[in-house]
């Protein structure tokens, strides 16, 4: 595991011994000889990586016995029979590794047989559901190459990863070596953190409203473009990334129509020739500023670029500093720039610097053992051969546990040489590794009947409602209808100058608590829970100023989800002793969960849209105020049980967030949550830090045995308080 800064080479650490390895086998008496595999989480760093040793070849006549491919969903099907036959090295991603390599492990026999290397770049990159799903093929990838006869070496890399060498263990399956030490030379980064000022409008029960993040960064690209800075603008969705370029772009022709023209947008969905002819101008420097999603963060070596400006908190630390390294490259000073969001997160950060440049950055967080995740991954490795007893350790401890249901089920059927996928359906269409499974739902254009795209189930109710904005290839689309019967969403074209917000409501119920503590009084839970949540309603909002424009009725069908919570009590006494009065308690409670939502993601690998919260006044399995924060995926996705393990300064981080915000009652900026099902009330901010104040008091203990009073807790009635 190659764990240094941005920048530093790690490129050339893994490709110096591979390149050379390669080179010594060419000439193997097998004909083939020596082979290896490149995994890169995006098209746009593989096609990087193969620019960078198309260069080393250029330079040393040698490698030119290095026959490199890039073999991704844009590789047509006469290159893909070539790359099986001849190809050395084999650049790709865990898409086609699970959908097509392994799958066809058959042609690819001599490739795998003499495979030495497999790299694995950007690794942190690995986490939640996506990482858990990534961890399995990794392990069905080991297990092929041993039907093969080869035991390759794993390489990783990534330049923002906390404890390397546990992290990329728990990736691959294996015990990992970690090289950190970082003698590299580097100019100097000034980092400024940019809070929008206020818009004068009014949100939501009269909270202000700040200059949205994305209008900002499109006058700070602008200012630096007329300066001659050559900048890279990072926001946080596709949408973003073209209205971002039609600002900057219009303010410049006002100038100079010439500086326009340098002035691009790089995101997901532009043709392959689109995607390298803009890095091609911007490495080249015919282009001065690009706006960009975060394809563009991820180890892409474009040296000569002076800026960064993020339109947002990228989510984690290790995509912060991943986005702003990509300024400065060639050893040059460099400016980045993190514009704040108006929610609690980016609030606080820029308020409290230290908690970006004083802290490590975030373990990353990812569960094999998820049985949503691991079931798929059984059965796609028993497609791809029969899964003996003896092959079980190399899936985890909870695979055995999962095979019983699987035969039931029809899936797979057990025999003496082990279990076997009887199915005609191919395996791997049983899991969406980038999704949350289950079937997906398909995006077509009314009129035309064209496919634009898929929904994952679980998101559907939310993305894709009647009356959503939704974006595709740079177009807006507009929802009208969704057939959940059919699985089919109808959308129009459109152009709408605002954009859409669902909110839900939620109720839980405590299945099994499996980790418990103290806190004084108070107590602390992690464990299984049944979340069930219906769609209710949306919002439209301006997308330069973030105004409301009104609010619309859905009416969906509930949806649930089994997963994991973390969740805290307190008691009546501590309530009455923090002075906060029993009407005053559920506004205390929802905010505080609010909040505590926000600011998970400085502390494990999440979005706030990865996880979700109920907070209630009397909760009917834990009979006490109860605060929960759940994982938004089926099985859980890690980030609930980083919570309950970084509880106290979670926590303590909650609070401050809270009490350092300069609003009356209550904003955006700390308490009120985009999301939130019940229109943000009842929100109590004060209450919120005197309840904080009361819980993070209490001396905390060392883990009790889990509770089993939760396997049999009863469900949620409808007279629960509504829940966020």
């Amino acid at each position: 595991m190659i764990a240094t800064g941005t920048a530093s080479g790690k490129s050339l650490a893994y490709l110096l011994p591979v390149l050379t390895t390669l080179v010594e086998g060419a000439d193997a008496p097998s004909g083939r000889g020596a082979t290896a595999l490149y995994l890169s989480p995006t098209k746009a760093l593989a096609a990087d990586q193969a620019r960078a040793i198309e260069e080393l070849r250029a330079a040393a006549p040698a490698l030119g016995r290095v026959r490199a491919a890039t073999y991704d969903g844009d590789t047509p099907v006469e290159t893909r029979q070539w790359i099986r036959a001849h190809a050395s090295y084999v650049l790709t991603n865990p898409d086609m590794l699970h959908r097509a390599l392994l799958p066809g492990h058959r042609s690819w026999g001599p490739f795998l047989r003499s495979l030495r290397y497999v790299v694995i770049d950007e690794c942190h990159t690995y986490r939640g559901v996506f990482g858990s799903h990534v961890a399995q093929l990794i392990r069905r990838l080991r297990r092929v190459c041993r039907r093969y006869g080869s035991e390759p070496v794993f390489i990783l890399a990534s330049a923002t990863v906390s404890d390397p060498a546990v992290a990329a263990g728990r990736l691959i399956g294996d015990t990992v070596v970690a090289v950190t030490e970082d003698f590299s030379p580097h100019g100097e980064l000034v980092f400024a953190l940019w809070e929008p000022p206020l818009t004068g409008h009014t949100g939501e029960h009269g909270a202000p409203v700040r200059r949205t993040a994305t209008a900002e960064t499109a006058e700070l690209l602008t200012d630096l473009v007329l300066d001659g800075v050559r900048t890279l603008a990072f926001v946080r969705s596709r949408h973003g990334a073209e209205v971002v370029r039609v600002i900057a772009r219009d303010r410049l022709a006002r100038v100079d129509e010439a500086l326009a023209d340098r002035v691009a947008a790089y995101r997901a969905g532009y043709l392959p020739g689109e995607r390298r002819g803009i890095e091609r101008a911007l490495q080249d420097g015919d282009l001065l500023g690009v706006a960009a999603t975060t394809a563009l963060e991820l180890g892409v070596d474009i040296s000569g670029l002076d800026a960064v400006v993020i339109a947002g908190y990228p989510g984690t630390r290790a995509s912060l500093w991943q986005q702003a390294g990509r300024a400065g490259r060639a050893g040059q000073e460099a400016l980045a720039i993190l514009v704040a969001r108006d929610d609690p997160l980016d609030t606080f950060l820029v308020h409290h610097p230290d908690a970006l440049f004083d802290l490590p950055v975030e373990a990353t967080v990812l569960d094999p053992d998820n049985p949503y995740v691991l079931a798929p991954h059984l059965c796609a490795a028993a497609a791809e051969f029969a899964l003996t007893e003896e092959e079980l350790d190399l899936f985890g401890p909870v695979a055995i546990e999962l095979l019983p249901g699987l035969e039931r089920r029809g899936l797979l059927r057990r025999r003496s040489s082990g279990w076997y996928w009887t199915s005609r359906e191919r395996a791997t269409d049983l899991t969406d590794i980038r999704g949350a499974g289950g079937p997906a739902v398909r995006v077509v254009e009314e009129g035309t009947g064209r496919l634009l795209g898929t929904v994952d189930a679980p998101a559907a109710h939310s993305a894709v409602h009647p009356g959503a904005v939704h974006l595709h290839q740079g177009d807006t689309f507009v929802v009208r209808e969704l057939d959940l019967g059919e699985r089919v969403a109808l959308v129009r074209a459109a152009n709408p100058d605002w954009t859409t917000n669902a909110r839900e409501v939620t109720e839980i119920r405590i299945l099994e608590t499996v980790r418990s503590r103290e806190w004084g009084p108070a107590r602390l839970h992690f464990g299984s829970v049944e979340v069930t949540s219906r769609v209710i309603s949306f919002q439209r909002k301006r997308i330069i100023t973030g105004e409301v424009l009104g609010e619309h009725k859905l009416d969906l069908p509930e949806r649930s989800l089994r997963t994991r919570a973390v969740w805290w009590t307190v008691t009546p006494e501590q309530v009455a002793s923090a002075g906060i009065a029993e009407t005053d308690l559920p506004g205390a409670a929802h905010a505080a969960e609010h909040a505590s939502i926000g600011l998970l993601p400085l502390f494990a690998t999440c979005d706030r849209w990865d996880i979700g919260g109920v907070s209630t006044a009397l909760h009917p399995d834990t009979r006490l105020p109860t605060v929960f924060v759940y994982d938004g995926h089926p099985g859980g996705a890690g980030f609930a049980e980083r919570a309950y393990v970084t509880a106290a300064a979670w926590l303590t981080a909650t609070r401050e967030a809270i009490a350092s915000c300069e609003c009356e009652h209550g904003c955006p900026s700390c308490v009120q949550s985009p999301k939130c099902g019940n229109g943000n009330q009842p929100l109590d901010k004060a209450g919120a830090v005197a309840l904080l104040d009361v819980l993070l008091t209490g001396p905390a203990r060392e883990d009790t045995a889990a509770d089993p009073t939760g396997a049999d807790a009863s469900a949620v009635t409808s007279a629960n308080p509504p829940a966020s």
